[in-house]
């Protein structure tokens, strides 16, 4: 069989243009509550700066699918960023079962895989904008501003109009369809 075959068992064409399709995605709204999994963590490193790098994936609800990408930056020279960026991961760790911060050794790719992947938690997002130094056009997307249990969580409620001291005393709602 052609590598160059599809499942279907027909010939891929040749041709110098594609298009993946799926189009650009709006960012999810501020201050959304969303039910996760990371399906991927591991070390990275771009330009000198080494951070774990984790693939989170909305597992259910409005936004199920989508993606959201997280560099916890750990080793950042600034260390109150560092601290910020451990307390975070510890965070991740405590409601993925607690076994990195146990173990109290920075972790290899391999713990991060093992310990952090396909967990069920809560996250919250928020928006971060940026203008494109080549295209001058405005670029936007999602980081993870908050990590919480399931049940119980102390995060932010679904609803993007909340304010950041609404959000921060609001419970995690059962009844939002995770």
């Amino acid at each position: 069989m052609n590598f160059f075959t599809t499942s279907d068992n027909k010939q891929i064409e040749t041709q110098s243009t594609f298009d993946m399709g799926g189009g650009d995605f709006e960012p999810i709204p501020n201050n959304t509550q969303l039910k996760v999994i990371i399906e991927e963590a591991k070390w990275d490193e771009y330009q000198m700066d080494k951070y774990i790098s984790l693939k989170w994936t909305v597992i259910d609800g409005e936004y199920k699918g989508r993606v959201i990408f997280q560099k916890v930056r750990v080793l950042a020279d600034d260390t109150k960023k560092a601290d910020k960026a451990k307390t975070m991961l510890a965070a991740i760790d405590a409601n993925a079962g607690g076994k990195l911060m146990a173990a109290g050794v920075m972790p290899d790719d391999m713990s991060l895989s093992l310990n952090l992947m396909n967990k069920p938690m809560a996250i919250v997002v928020a928006v971060w904008e940026i203008d494109d130094a080549v295209t001058g056009e405005k670029k936007s997307g999602n980081w993870v501003k908050a990590v919480s249990p399931l049940k119980a969580a102390s995060a932010q409620p679904k609803t993007p109009d909340a304010t950041p001291s609404q959000a921060k005393n609001a419970d995690f709602d059962p009844d939002v369809g995770f």
